[in-house]
């Protein structure tokens, strides 16, 4: 290889890795999975490295980034699998009843940290649409549209292109188009979607910064009396993979007192995920001391109360993929946020 090939194809891996961050989020728009999504954009990539040549300009890199990744999504999605939440799949259990049914990995809506899906944008509106758009409720209700639907949706109202462009890059009609946008948005309003009315500013204001140093208290308390004061009372817990879920306040700290009774002493290392503020749970380790990961909580909170409590449980898989170390020691009260 020359020394004027080499660079050239560094220069293109160089201007392909600018569009990872943002590709990654619309993949995870399409697919509802963290993993899948990487892998996506993976493909994407090796797929425009190797036809690359064939490129003629006609469109933006970006563009054609799109249309490739679009590609690759659809492909994914032709199995029809919809990724969910333990809402969307059966009715709210009473604490009385509770059992702890796993479902397969590929069931599950999946969480993933900010920093791997919300590209650093200067205008503050276009961030925010950003945040609310990788929330878990807007996620669980793309996933009740159709694969096209989806992508339409995702390329016209979350990334704002024009009808021409998403008819370009999709083989179609503008009127196809507008159509696909005008069925997506009838699916959407008709659902409620638990979550849907969750809000976190950004940064968050004081009022939201202080319930969460208070939630952080009476978790790590386990001051049921504490947390109670900062439920809803229609509040939502869902712990995936497990089917359960569990509504209201009583049943929530009823729960944590008898079969999440382990969870007493944790500690909660503050997270990014899913445009709103959580927690990676580390659960107090008797056999080593210490503690070790049990959970990665999402929280939503709408009027100053948490109405959403979700805890993803597969630890193994989350925490390297929010940075976090699958340890801490007994000293050690805090760590460091993942990068």
């Amino acid at each position: 290889m020359s020394d004027g090939t080499a660079t050239t194809t560094t220069d293109l891996d160089v201007r392909l890795e600018k569009h990872r961050v943002e590709l990654t989020g619309y993949c995870y728009r399409m697919l509802g999975s963290s993993f899948e999504a990487e892998d996506a954009v993976q493909d994407t990539m090796v797929r425009a490295w190797r036809s690359y040549e064939k490129f003629e300009g006609r469109s933006s890199l970006r563009s054609w980034l799109y249309r490739i990744a679009t590609n690759v999504c659809l492909d994914m999605l032709t199995a029809g699998n919809k990724r969910a939440r333990p809402m969307d799949l059966t009715e709210s259990t009473p604490l009385a009843q509770a059992a702890l049914s796993p479902r397969p990995d590929h069931t599950w809506l999946e969480p993933m940290p900010d920093s791997r899906v919300l590209p650093t944008v200067e205008d503050p509106a276009e961030a925010a649409v950003a945040k609310e758009t990788v929330r878990l409720a807007f996620m669980a209700a793309l996933q009740q549209l159709p694969p096209k639907q989806r992508a339409v949706l995702i390329l016209r109202e979350v990334l704002a292109w024009k009808a021409s462009e998403v008819a370009e890059l999709l083989g179609t009609t503008v009127a196809s188009v507008n159509s696909a946008l005008q069925r997506a948005r009838a699916t959407l309003a008709e659902q409620q979607q638990p979550g849907s009315d969750a809000a976190a500013s950004d940064p968050l204001d004081d009022e939201q910064q202080k319930l969460l140093e208070r939630y952080v208290a009476a978790f790590e308390g386990y001051d049921m009396t504490a947390l109670t004061a900062l439920l809803h009372e229609d509040a939502i817990m869902t712990m995936p993979p497990f089917d359960l879920w569990l509504t209201g306040v009583e049943d929530i700290t009823g729960f944590m007192t008898t079969l999440g009774a382990p969870c007493a002493g944790s500690r909660l290392v503050p997270v990014q995920v899913n445009g709103l503020p959580g927690f990676a749970q580390y659960k107090p380790d008797p056999d080593k001391g210490g503690f070790s990961p049990w959970a990665v909580q999402v929280l939503e909170i709408s009027e100053g109360r948490i109405t959403g409590f979700h805890c993803f449980l597969d630890t193994q898989r989350w925490f390297p993929l929010f940075g976090l170390p699958l340890r801490l020691e007994a000293e050690a009260d805090q760590v460091e946020e993942g990068v």
